[in-house]
């Protein structure tokens, strides 16, 4: 049950829009698409219609920054991690948000697997379609810019997939 490519599923609300992204403990992969989804989001003119939030399926680090690695990647490339604070899914996000990517297949089954609503965030990646972000936490600091570089592309896919979700253009 993979989504085309720029599909996405309806929004519960029209016009509105919301985007929940997910790994492991919510302080590399999923913070730093978060910071880099809402600038683009925020960029494209959305942010009154779309909102971005990110988790972790672990609470391990809840209420801890990014980790230094991902948020230096992020202020290399001109964004800001710093408000960031790592957070546990709530299980009722699954009926709150329009939209949850998970970032590698484990997220995606703790997620409960593909639905309509859940996906793989690579699923939407116009570049390896379907495949997961590989967690940098345990790698050196060149797998946090190979995160940023998927994050990018797939952020700037989603961008246009959201705008058309919304009814703008």
């Amino acid at each position: 049950m993979r989504p085309a490519p720029g599909e996405l599923p309806a929004p519960r609300e029209p016009g509105r829009y919301a985007v929940a992204l997910v790994c492991l403990g919510n302080i590399c992969r999923s913070p730093m698409a978060d910071v880099v989804l809402a600038r683009r989001v925020d960029d494209a003119g959305l942010s009154a219609r779309v909102s971005v939030a990110s988790a972790g399926t672990a609470g391990w680090h809840t209420g801890k920054p990014m980790d230094s690695r991902a948020a230096a990647t992020l202020l290399a490339a001109d964004h800001d991690p710093s408000a960031h604070r790592a957070r546990q899914v709530d299980p009722r996000w699954l009926d709150q948000h329009d939209l949850v990517l998970a970032m590698d297949e484990q997220n995606l089954a703790d997620l409960g697997g593909r639905s309509e609503r859940v996906h793989l965030f690579r699923d939407h990646d116009p570049v390896g379609t379907g495949g997961e972000v590989p967690d940098p936490y345990y790698g050196v600091d060149q797998g946090f810019e190979e995160v940023l570089a998927m994050v990018e592309r797939t952020s700037a896919a989603l961008v246009s997939a959201l705008q058309r979700a919304t009814g703008l253009p």
